[in-house]
């Protein structure tokens, strides 16, 4: 089963490695599931930390050589190949992670944004973390 995780994932499971969204993240790695990443996730995730946490670099780093060897890391396709439920994420920042959720192919989006969690969809299915860690 294919998981999408979220940037807001992303940065909660490098800054807090026995945080639950990290929790999620190590589940989401192991079978019978398949974590997903997409590049977009994975800039917006190095912009957060240049910017809120540039002293926690060694984290990050460390972070991030776990995710390379645990997550498939997939491609964001352009706005132009933009699909019908993208309208509705509010957030349009959001929305390029819909598309590559829905490019994957993944079952499930793991994320703490509401704007994903209020958003309605049902496919793929959107989980929060602490959901999923239930599954």
């Amino acid at each position: 089963m294919k998981c999408l995780i979220d940037t807001n994932i992303l940065i909660s499971a490098g800054l807090y490695p026995n945080s639950v969204p990290a929790k999620a993240l190590k589940k989401a790695s192991e079978l019978p599931y398949r974590a997903i990443v997409c590049n977009y996730s994975i800039r917006e995730m190095l912009e957060v930390f240049d910017n809120k946490f540039s002293n926690r670099t060694a984290k990050m780093q460390k972070f991030l050589l776990f995710m390379c060897s645990n997550v498939e890391i997939v491609k964001t396709p352009p706005e132009k190949e933009s699909v019908h439920d993208e309208a509705k994420i509010r957030d349009i920042k959001d929305r390029p992670i819909l598309r590559a959720a829905i490019a994957a192919n993944v079952d499930i989006i793991v994320t703490g944004d509401k704007d994903f969690l209020e958003s309605g969809l049902t496919k793929p299915k959107i989980i929060s973390p602490a959901d999923f860690i239930n599954l």
